[in-house]
């Protein structure tokens, strides 16, 4: 068995362990950059608590805090001060402070003691970056290679996304679904050429996920034209200050994206293995026993899709039905739009699995047969 703890390994993990000790040190003392006022919590007074009841008979406590706040960067950094922080236990609106947390702050008054501010929210970048570190650490140990393929691919994607959203902001007057739908096709490309390489896997994955998405999203289209789109509730889709619809396709579109692409890469993969271990396997057998894989893994597929799309829409759904609405107007105006997602995506899994396994069947078996 080939010794996993090379000598390579060995100077990765070192350098990956300085550098996360790195980032948890400048997390700590990067405050000097933000230009938004930041302060830290060094004290922290408990004034009074007081039970509340609304008139659909939900039950809260109301606390009322007593913060001495440090400031941690501007002109008046170190500079200490009290202020009141109110919130409930549920937290939905609101939350409490700790010893040592780290709170920007909006509409900071030091002209004249004592200081005035409104409290805003907590500084998360150790957080985020740390993760970000982790995944980035056992994608290079468990991968090698590979796993740095897929984090720049990852890195590209990111970028690409931010760009598009940029384009949408400042020409809101351009169709945000074509826009988007450009951007699919950026997103498979990269991420299959870095991850698979320039090969016939790739080409096949590639050539199928873009149909196995491509007819998905269009007969979804079409079933919402012949049904008048009863059902969709665009409304429902928060704080969007443009024309909602395209905007919804283009998020199932590139939803639908990336589970047919999982599926469509699993299913190369492991046709690719078969002929590796069968250089005389048929195309027919080839075809079969992807379709075999597909069926395996295109019902767990399904589920998770439903399962993310539905999720995030739960805490918003309790709401609704604490406050008294009905159970058919809470699905509507949270769950409806989720629930179509999840069937676009499903009709693109069903899809690709014949699309796939034919385009990897005749590439795979062209080859064999010269």
């Amino acid at each position: 068995m080939k010794k996993w703890l090379t000598k390579r390994r060995r100077w990765l993990l070192v350098f990956l362990g300085l550098m996360g000790l790195g980032l948890w040190w400048f997390t700590g003392h990067d405050q000097r950059l933000y230009q938004t006022p930041l302060a830290r919590v060094e004290a922290v007074h408990t004034l009074n608590t007081t039970k509340t009841q609304d008139q659909f008979e939900n039950q809260d406590q109301e606390v009322t805090q007593r913060l001495r706040l440090r400031l941690l960067n501007g002109r008046q950094a170190g500079k200490t001060f009290e202020i009141n922080n109110q919130y409930v236990k549920s937290m939905g609106l609101n939350q409490a402070y700790r010893v040592g947390d780290e709170v920007f702050l909006t509409q900071l008054q030091t002209a004249h003691r004592p200081y005035r501010a409104t409290l805003g929210d907590r500084k998360r970048d150790r957080a985020v970056i740390m993760l970000f570190w982790l995944v980035t650490a056992l994608l290079l140990l468990t991968l090698g290679r590979a796993g740095g393929f897929a984090l720049l691919s990852v890195l590209i994607n990111s970028v690409g996304l931010g760009l598009a959203i940029e384009l949408d902001l400042k020409f809101q007057s351009w169709n945000a679904f074509w826009l988007f739908a450009s951007l699919a096709v950026l997103f498979a490309f990269s991420s299959l050429s870095l991850v698979l390489g320039w090969s016939k896997k790739m080409v096949a994955t590639l050539v199928a996920t873009f149909l196995g998405t491509a007819t998905a999203v269009g007969i979804s289209y079409l079933l919402l034209q012949m049904t008048g789109e009863r059902g969709v509730y665009y409304e429902s889709m928060q704080y969007v200050t443009q024309i909602p619809r395209p905007l919804f396709l283009a998020e199932t579109l590139l939803g639908s994206l990336g589970a047919v692409m999982d599926e469509a890469t699993d299913i190369i993969a492991t046709l690719f293995e078969l002929t590796t271990l069968n250089p005389a396997i048929g195309v027919r057998e080839l075809f079969l026993s992807g379709r075999n894989v597909g069926k395996s893994i295109m019902g767990p597929l399904v589920n998770v899709l439903f399962l993310i799309f539905m999720a995030d829409t739960f805490p918003s759904a309790l709401l609704y039905l604490k406050n008294g609405n009905s159970l058919a107007y809470t699905f509507n105006m949270n769950m409806s739009l989720g629930m179509v997602q999840s069937l676009v995506s499903g009709i693109g899994i069903v899809l690709t699995v014949p699309l796939v396994s034919c385009f990897a069947a005749l590439l795979l078996g062209r080859r064999k047969v010269k």
